[in-house]
C-alpha cells in the first residue's frame, strides 16, 4: 500500500495531474465581485498593487502549465518578466473586467499542446533513459528549446514506466493508458471550442491566479472542489461510502466503507462499473464518474456493474440500486488503541483533522473515546497523535486544547486591522488532567500547531516528534462548515484574515513549534514546511496572555463574565517539564541503541530513499513506539512523583 501512495505522489510530482471537473458558471462580474471581497478581507493586501499583479501573470501561467511540459521560455517571457505596460494593463483590467491579456496566454497554451503532442509523437519506449530520479523534477525552471523540451518529456517518459513497473509489471501498460488519458482530458478542457467554456475556464484559472498570489493559503475552490473541501473538514459525504479507481474499462471498486450505502447493498471490493444511471461511463474521467454517484440524501442511483464470481472466471452484469444517505468517514476521523502498563494503560488517540458537523466533532469525539476508555481501565498517560493532521476548524482546535486544560486563553487571533480577539476555555472543565503527550511531525500544521503549541506553553503536554509544518494564520471559507449549506455555482473561496498566536504570544507562522524530545520519523529530512511555500505571511509576536485581563470583552460584559471566569484559570505547570531532561536522554539512548532505528535514519537521509525501505521501516511505526516508550516514562516518573519516591 506505502509503495503505490508513493507512486502517486511521484506522478503528481512529474506531471501534476490537476482535477477536471465541469468549470463554474462564472462572468466576469464574479470576478470583480469576488476579488474585491477578497481584498477587503485579506490580511496583508487591499488592492492590486504592481507585485500582486506580476505575481497573477506567473500563477496564470503555472496554472496552465504547472510542470513546465509544455511551454518554452521563449513563448512566456514577456509575462515572466512583464513590463510595466503589462502590469499596468493587469492592473486596469482587474478593474475595469478586461481580461485580454489572460486570453492572450490561454492561446499560446493551445499552440504549446499542439507542438507538444507532435514532439511526443517522436518517443520511442524502447529508447527511454534508465534510473532517471524524481529529484531531478524539483524546482524545474522553464525549457529553453524544442530539444530541450522534448529531452524532458522522454525523462518524465522514463520515471513514469519506471514508477508504474515498481507498483506491477501487469499494471505499468494500464497505468501509462490512465495517465495518458488524464494528460488528454485536461487538454481538451483547456482547448474546447465552445467558447462559454473557455471563457469558464479561463476565469477559473484567473481567479485561482489571484487569489494564490496573496499568500499560501488563500484560495477559490470550482464548485466540485469546495465539496471536495467540504469533505475534508466534516469527514463526510452524501452518497454511497466507495472508492473508486479509473480501470480504463469502468471504474473499480478498491474499498467499501463500513456501514455505507454501498455496504448495505452489497457491492463488493472488486466489482467494476459500468454504468450509471444506464449511462455508460467508461471512457469518463474518474471526477465526472463520481459527481454523477454522488447525489442529494434519500435519493436512489443505479449501477450497472461486473462481478467475478467465485465458481466462475468470467465476469457477470449486475444492476444495484443504492439509495444515498450520509457517509461518515470514520476511518479518517479517530484512531483509537491502547498498550497495557502496569496497573492501566497508556492510551493512543490518532487525530485525523479537526471536523465538525451538526451531529459531531473532533472534540466531542476525542471526549468521548476518553471517557469510554476511562470506564474500563486505569489511564495512566495519553498520546494525541498529530502527525500529518493538516488542521480544519479553528474552534475545534479551541475545543481539543481544553480537554486538557482549565480555563484560559488558547489562542488568540490578529486581523489585517489589528484587532485582537482571544478566544478561551470558560467552562473550567477537563476530560482528563494526567500525563499527556502530543506526537507532531512535519505534516502537523494549523490547528495541529495550535493544540501543540499551547499545551506546551502551559506546560500541560510533552510535545514528541519534530518541528511542525509552520502555518500561523488563520482564514475563512464562504461556505459555513458547521451547517448544510448549497455550494455557489460561481465556487467559494478560502481568505487569509490574520494570523494566529499560543498564549505565549507566539505564532508558528514559518517556524513551526518545535518538539521537547526530538524523534525522528519518516518525513524529518524532507523539506516540508510554510517556509518552502509560495508567498508566505513573515512571523511576528505579541504579548503573553497567561494572566488573561479579558481586554477583548466588552467592558458591559467583562465584570460579569470576570466573575465566572477568573477562578480555576489554566496555570504554567512544571509537573511534566521537570522529566524533559531524564526523557530527552533516555530517548537518545533508546534509538542510539537501536539497530532498526539507526539503520532507518541512516536510509531516510539518502536521495534515492525508496518505498521499498518506507514500507519496512514503517510496519511498525517506528516512531510511534519510540513515543509510546516515552509516554511510559513520563506516567511513571509522574506516579512515583505523586506517591513520593525518590
Amino acid at each position: 500500500m506505502l509503495k503505490k501512495l508513493l507512486f502517486k505522489l511521484i506522478l503528481l510530482i512529474v506531471i501534476g495531474l490537476t482535477i477536471s471537473a465541469k468549470q463554474p458558471n462564472l462572468t466576469v462580474k464574479d470576478i470583480k465581485i469576488k476579488t474585491e471581497e477578497i481584498l477587503k478581507s485579506h490580511a496583508n493586501f487591499k488592492k492590486i498593487e504592481p507585485v500582486l499583479a506580476e505575481r497573477i501573470l506567473k500563477n496564470f501561467v503555472d496554472e496552465l502549465d504547472p510542470n513546465k511540459t509544455y511551454f518554452i521560455e521563449s513563448d512566456i517571457e514577456k509575462w515572466l518578466y512583464p513590463s510595466d505596460e503589462i502590469i499596468n494593463a493587469v492592473i486596469e483590467g482587474f478593474k475595469n473586467s478586461n481580461f485580454a491579456v489572460f486570453s492572450e496566454i490561454h492561446r499560446v497554451m493551445i499552440d504549446a499542446i499542439d507542438r507538444r503532442n507532435k514532439l511526443e509523437a517522436e518517443l520511442s519506449v524502447s529508447d527511454l533513459p534508465k534510473d532517471v530520479k524524481p529529484e531531478e523534477f524539483k524546482d524545474m525552471k522553464w525549457t529553453n528549446s524544442k530539444r530541450e523540451l522534448l529531452t524532458r518529456l522522454i525523462r518524465i517518459k522514463a520515471l513514469q514506466l519506471d514508477s508504474a513497473e515498481k507498483v506491477s509489471e501487469e499494471c505499468k501498460e494500464t497505468i501509462s493508458q490512465v495517465l495518458e488519458k488524464k494528460k488528454i482530458n485536461k487538454e481538451k478542457e483547456i482547448t474546447t471550442k465552445n467558447s462559454e467554456e473557455k471563457k469558464a475556464y479561463i476565469l477559473s484559472s484567473l481567479l485561482k491566479s489571484f487569489c494564490h498570489s496573496l499568500d499560501s493559503h488563500t484560495d477559490y475552490f470550482t464548485p466540485f472542489e469546495a465539496n471536495q473541501f467540504m469533505m475534508q473538514v466534516q469527514q463526510k459525504l452524501s452518497g454511497i461510502g466507495a472508492q473508486l479507481r479509473d480501470n480504463l474499462n469502468g471504474f473499480m471498486i478498491m474499498h467499501v466503507i463500513d456501514g455505507s450505502p454501498a455496504k448495505l447493498a452489497n457491492l463488493k471490493t472488486g466489482d467494476r462499473i459500468i454504468a450509471v444511471n444506464s449511462e455508460p461511463v467508461i471512457g469518463l474521467d474518474i471526477t465526472e464518474a463520481v459527481e454523477m454517484i454522488r447525489g442529494e440524501m434519500g435519493s436512489k442511483v443505479n449501477l450497472t456493474i461486473m462481478r467475478k464470481l467465485d465458481e466462475d472466471k468470467d465476469e457477470h452484469k449486475f444492476d444495484i440500486e443504492i439509495t444515498r444517505s450520509e457517509v461518515v468517514l470514520e476511518e479518517t476521523r479517530i484512531e483509537k488503541h491502547f498498550e497495557p502498563f502496569g496497573d492501566g494503560v497508556i492510551l493512543n488517540l490518532k487525530l485525523f483533522s479537526f471536523y465538525q458537523d451538526s451531529k459531531s466533532s473532533s472534540a466531542q469525539d476525542l471526549k468521548n473515546a476518553i471517557d469510554n476508555y476511562a470506564k474500563k481501565h486505569k489511564i495512566k498517560a495519553i498520546i494525541l497523535d498529530l502527525r500529518s493532521n493538516t488542521g480544519g476548524l479553528l474552534p475545534q482546535a479551541v475545543e481539543v486544547a481544553s480537554l486538557f486544560i482549565s480555563k484560559g486563553i488558547v489562542v488568540s487571533i490578529k486581523d489585517s486591522s489589528d484587532n485582537l480577539q482571544h478566544l478561551r476555555n470558560t467552562d473550567g472543565k477537563t476530560t482528563f488532567d494526567g500525563p499527556l503527550v502530543v506526537l507532531v511531525n512535519k505534516a502537523s500544521a494549523s490547528a495541529s500547531e495550535i493544540v501543540a503549541g499551547t499545551l506546551q506553553d502551559y506546560g500541560r503536554a510533552i510535545v514528541v516528534g519534530e518541528e511542525t509544518f509552520g502555518k500561523g494564520s488563520f482564514q475563512t471559507f464562504s461556505l459555513d462548515a458547521s451547517k448544510n449549506a448549497k455550494i455557489n455555482p460561481s465556487g467559494e473561496v478560502k481568505v487569509t484574515r490574520g494570523r494566529y498566536y499560543t498564549v505565549s504570544g507566539k505564532s508558528p507562522q514559518l517556524v513551526g513549534v518545535q518538539a521537547d524530545v526530538e524523534v525522528p520519523g519518516i518525513l524529518s529530512e524532507l523539506d516540508i514546511g510554510e517556509k518552502f511555500s509560495k508567498y508566505p505571511l513573515e512571523n511576528d509576536e505579541i504579548s503573553p496572555n497567561f494572566d488573561d485581563d479579558l481586554s477583548d470583552i466588552p467592558l458591559i460584559h467583562r465584570k460579569r463574565l470576570s466573575l465566572l471566569y477568573k477562578h480555576n484559570l489554566q496555570q504554567k505547570m512544571t509537573n511534566y517539564t521537570q522529566y524533559l531532561d531524564i526523557l530527552t536522554t533516555n530517548s537518545k539512548s533508546r534509538i542510539e541503541n537501536n539497530q532498526n532505528y539507526q539503520s532507518f535514519l541512516t536510509d531516510i537521509k539518502l536521495k534515492n530513499f525508496e518505498s521499498k525501505s518506507v514500507e519496512l521501516f514503517n510496519q511498525s511505526d517506528i516512531q510511534l513506539l519510540e513515543t509510546m516508550s516515552i509516554a511510559k516514562d513520563l506516567a511513571y516518573l509522574s506516579e512515583i512523583n505523586d506517591k513520593g519516591f525518590d
